[in-house]
């Protein structure tokens, strides 16, 4: 669920037709009409023999040299031009996936000599004028790009035929510049292990489609490579470009508002007025009309439909059919009958095809995240074409928590609430990823607002009743009001004052809004835009959810993995449920030197809301709460469940969704404790977040809070003991990074210097091992200058995405 962006895919696919040439006509024409035809048959001459394909731009394929040759026709005819990756190579850690996009451009062929030039020109710089030289003084002002030059091998007047073979070869998606950002190898097309993908190669009237196996090889492929690729030196995938003519008139273009819930489509426009702003801001959005805009309710002239892909199971297929189709609730508020509708994707259809809005389901190797994009004219945000990517595996995730914590494998026992949750997260995914298409941005909000969007990130809802746990309320049904209102702002034939009043009245509704950029930083100061977490006060709800997770931890046990499962299987089954608070603990410790703000407009309220720091008092109980969880009690595991979980059975292997340990094959419940106590303490003592505390004249009183009650406690020789001196070592870690980290303003940098050299006086009075190691790294820190750790706390597992 990662955030939509702004591409174009658009497909076609008519049937192979021969080409015709005078050659193989058996009329006989005067020798003047023969001459004069033959002066126009170049092209037909070049191509006799090749397979045609008519459409948007002709393309002709030659089987014996396996090139493809594109009728230019349109020249200085802006269209649309988009890459994309049909095959991808399968990692989520990679990041190249099956039906990625890539970039969006507006693109025009220009002749050269012998050469047509593919150039991208420049949409972001305009000058949206009536006057022809000040729209050109703006072209002539900022560069554009040449994508390609692509040779002319024939020409019939102003009909040009080039060899796009090479073009299509080559890395347009970037695949080299993204392996080597990885560190997953030096890789470059090799054009002798590729080749015309003849069969998704297709023209229709307004697009025209080319597709290539394109193989990359190189040297020192990285571990994900491996992982994915049979013979990891060459990374076969298929390539994709479409040239789409641009829509037909008649779209409206809406203004961007920062509380309206969409993405923004910019621009700078120099043909504003000097007092006007010159950064223009378009809402993304499908364009939809009624046919009887004057009826209460009316159908769509072209209803929104998103097509299904075949490839989904069931009853993975049927939950994702019904959350998708979730969307129609919000159209029918605005009067539309069956504007948004959900299908199977017709047998005879291409999903490639420029009328299809896609939901398509894609495996990786690991469980990774699923996406949301809008194909999109870059020159008005119109929404052409909505392409959702599905991560196949993400479902058993939520089935695992399920298991985890109602641990169903008892004799007689039943995954039906398991499985019932998964599917319902499966249904809250399918609205999420369509709501991208649709245009809209996450609001992290969501969750604090009484779980008020699909647009948020949800974490389950589980229920302590009686001692039991339930899961029946995991995950919302339906949209919420955000989405109800966010559709009416971006889809509703209202006029611009009716627009500014459904602002007020969500506003009144009390409904928030808080963005990626706001939400996703560790050291964010919002204190109510966050990811997964749950509940309209952060602090009960951890405290809530702690009690949850011992419930869960203290019936761990056999019944929650399956027959003739290995016992070391319980390693993986436990790790969401141990960490099930880590995103809740992120929640809270946002109230540390947070702040209540929202996306406020002049004139929005008589009196400004500005912006107000977190009440001292919500602060202290924030901080309080973060504590508990690195208490030896919250850390513990149960000796009897550490009793069941050997090293892996053989055939096995600790993998990325397990603890990593110190003590070799055996599971380390140290090691995972010392993991969840350095993910509370990275969050709490993050340098944005002492910054903020330092200029509130906060920050001593949470240093020597968290050093008394961690490094400075009395601790013990016994289990409980070693727990609180392995948190201990990561306190010290963490403080002595941010000691050393950039980012400290200076006057933390002091006050966290002035803590620590009281810590180290006090660290020289005891006698106790882990005292004496400490104090030992801090007279090095004061004799040398420098630090150089001898313990790096362990992270945990992956959590996201649920």
């Amino acid at each position: 669920m990662k955030p939509l962006k702004l591409t174009h895919l658009l497909w076609l696919m008519p049937a192979f037709c021969p080409v015709v040439t005078l050659a193989n006509t058996a009329v006989s024409q005067p020798a003047a009409v023969t001459q004069a035809a033959s002066k126009k048959s170049a092209i037909a001459a070049f191509t006799k023999g090749m397979v045609q394909q008519q459409g948007y731009f002709d393309f002709y394929y030659d089987a014996k040299t396996d090139k493809v040759y594109l009728q230019v026709d349109k020249l200085e005819q802006p269209f649309i031009f988009q890459s994309s990756l049909p095959r991808g190579v399968g990692s989520n850690d990679i990041g190249l996936d099956r039906g990625q996009l890539g970039e969006t451009r507006l693109v025009q062929f220009e002749q050269f000599g012998n050469k047509v030039m593919l150039k991208q020109l420049n949409t972001y710089y305009r000058a949206n004028s009536a006057n022809p030289a000040e729209r050109q003084s703006i072209n002539e002002a900022f560069a554009s790009s040449v994508l390609a030059g692509l040779p002319v091998v024939a020409s019939d007047g102003n009909k040009l035929l080039v060899d796009y073979t090479a073009f299509l070869h080559s890395d347009m998606h970037q695949i080299s510049a993204k392996l080597e950002a990885q560190q997953q190898g030096n890789f470059s097309p090799d054009a002798s292990r590729s080749g015309v993908y003849l069969k998704r190669s297709k023209a229709f009237p307004r697009n025209t489609e080319l597709e290539a196996m394109v193989t990359y090889i190189g040297t020192k492929a990285g571990e994900f490579v491996k992982q994915v690729t049979p013979a990891p030196e060459a990374i076969t995938v298929h390539l994709h470009h479409s040239l789409v003519a641009l829509p037909e008139d008649g779209y409206q273009v809406r203004a961007f508002h920062p509380y309206s819930g969409f993405w923004k489509v910019e621009y700078m426009d120099y043909a504003t007025a000097f007092d006007a702003p010159i950064v223009q801001r378009l809402l993304p959005r499908h364009r939809l009309q009624k046919k009887d805009p004057a009826a209460a309710i009316s159908e769509a002239v072209e209803p929104i439909v998103y097509y299904l892909d075949p490839g989904v199971p069931e009853p993975v297929r049927t939950a994702l059919k019904q959350g998708a189709g979730w969307w129609d609730q919000a159209y029918q508020k605005l009067g539309y009958k069956d504007a948004f509708q959900v299908k199977d994707l017709p047998a005879d259809a291409d999903p490639m095809d420029v009328r299809y809005n896609v939901i398509q389901w894609v495996h990786r190797a690991t469980r990774g995240w699923s996406y949301g994009y809008g194909v999109t004219d870059p020159r008005s945000g119109e929404i052409i074409k909505g392409h959702v990517t599905l991560g196949s595996l993400r479902v058993r995730q939520d089935f695992l928590i399920a298991t985890g914590l109602t641990a169903p494998y008892q004799p007689n026992g039943s995954t039906e609430a398991a499985k019932t949750m998964a599917l319902a997260r499966i249904r809250q995914l399918a609205a999420h990823e369509v709501g991208h298409t649709l245009g809209l941005i996450h609001n992290f909000a969501g969750s604090a607002n009484g779980r008020s969007t699909v647009m948020d990130y949800p974490h389950p809802q589980v229920d302590l009743r009686n001692g039991k746990l339930a899961l029946d309320q995991a995950y919302r049904e339906g949209l919420g009001e955000w989405d109800l209102y966010a559709i009416a702002y971006g889809y509703g034939d209202h006029s611009d004052s009716a627009r500014a009043a459904l602002v007020q009245q969500a506003r009144q509704q009390g409904l928030q809004f808080i963005a990626d950029e706001d939400a996703r930083p560790e050291g964010g100061v919002s204190a109510i835009g966050h990811l997964w977490d749950s509940g309209a006060d952060p602090v009960a709800e951890l405290n809530r959810l702690s009690q949850v997770r011992a419930a869960a931890l203290k019936q761990f046990g056999l019944d929650n993995i399956a027959t003739n499962r290995p016992l070391s299987a319980l390693h993986e089954a436990l790790v969401p449920i141990y960490a099930l608070h880590r995103y809740q603990v992120e929640a809270v410790s946002k109230l540390v030197g947070g702040a209540h703000y929202e996306y406020e407009l002049k004139g929005d309220y008589d009196q400004p809301k500005g912006f107000q720091w977190v009440e001292a008092k919500q602060q202290q109980a924030a901080l309080a709460a973060l504590l508990d969880t690195l208490t030896p009690q919250f850390l513990a595991l149960p000796n009897e469940l550490l009793a069941l979980i050997p090293p892996k059975a053989y055939g096995d292997a600790d993998g990325r969704e397990s603890f990593q340990g110190r003590v070799g094959l055996a599971f380390d419940p140290l090691s995972a404790a010392e993991a969840s106590a350095n993910h509370t303490l990275s969050l709490l003592l993050h340098p944005q977040r002492l910054n903020r505390l330092s200029s509130q004249q906060q920050l001593d009183a949470l240093l020597r809070t968290v050093l008394d009650q961690t490094i400075l406690a009395d601790s013990s020789n016994d289990a409980t003991g070693l727990l609180q001196q392995r948190v201990s070592h990561v306190v010290f870690y963490q403080l002595m990074q941010n000691l050393l980290n950039a980012e400290l303003a200076p006057e933390a940098r002091a006050t966290l210097r002035e803590r620590m050299t009281d810590l180290g006086k006090q660290l020289q009075k005891r006698d106790d091992g882990t005292a004496q190691l400490l104090s030992c790294q801090w007279q090095q820190y004061l004799q040398h200058g420098t630090w150089q750790p001898v313990f790096v706390p362990k992270q945990l597992p992956p959590g996201a995405p649920i």
